[in-house]
């Protein structure tokens, strides 16, 4: 077994809910059930680039027929409920996002117990004890097992790493700015779009979906 292979993981600041939006699918009268669900913006409110008000992106969700809409922190981190799959989901908001703010940003979404999931199976709990340097990177798809399969764990170092289904754990000891495997990095290797979030972020999220 290769070392990418065994490290497959495959099966695989306080909380800012703003004010709760109520989307369409409150007026439709529909029986549909709804699921929670997190979107991950990538890559907004850094500096002057992609801004994105917390409270017109709540408003423009609930546009989109979004319900129980809250966002955590201004970098794009949204807990929704909503009957369609997380795929429809992503493509929907993405789509919301460049209509209603001209921008074109990465979106991706993952549904509550694929978020509960991620924080349970959390492979480096032994050695990631600074939670702001732990990363979660969130995958738009499963990557290509030959191109996994051919990553050195020693080009890493200091840096560990495990990839999950859909996720890749990194552990930065030396702080994420001096990581030896940036997200553009990724993004450039497998060839998916992606977004990181801190693990105190991605259990704060989980925490929100709960709530």
């Amino acid at each position: 077994m290769s070392w990418a292979e065994g490290m497959l993981v495959a099966n695989a600041a306080p909380l800012d809910p703003g004010t709760p939006s109520s989307g369409v699918g409150d007026r439709t009268g529909e029986d549909s059930v709804r699921h929670r669900q997190i979107a991950l913006l990538r890559g907004v409110n850094l500096g002057k680039h992609n801004r994105i008000p917390m409270q017109r992106l709540r408003a423009a969700m609930a546009g989109l027929g979004f319900d129980e809409v809250a966002t955590h922190l201004q970098s794009g981190n949204v807990v929704f409920s909503a009957t369609m799959p997380a795929g429809e989901s992503e493509r929907v908001i993405s789509a919301g996002i460049s209509q209603e703010f001209g921008l074109d940003v990465p979106v991706v979404v993952r549904t509550r117990d694929e978020l509960a999931e991620v924080v349970a199976t959390d492979p480096l709990a032994e050695v990631a004890t600074i939670p702001a340097r732990y990363l979660v990177t969130f995958l738009s798809a499963r990557p290509d097992p030959a191109v996994l399969a051919e990553l050195d764990p020693a080009a890493f170092a200091p840096d560990e790493v495990r990839f999950g289904e859909r996720e890749i754990y990194v552990w930065c000891p030396d702080g994420v700015r001096n990581s030896r495997v940036p997200q553009s990095w990724w993004e450039r290797r497998l060839g998916l779009r992606t977004t990181a979030r801190n693990w105190t972020t991605v259990t704060r999220l989980l925490a929100l979906a709960d709530s």
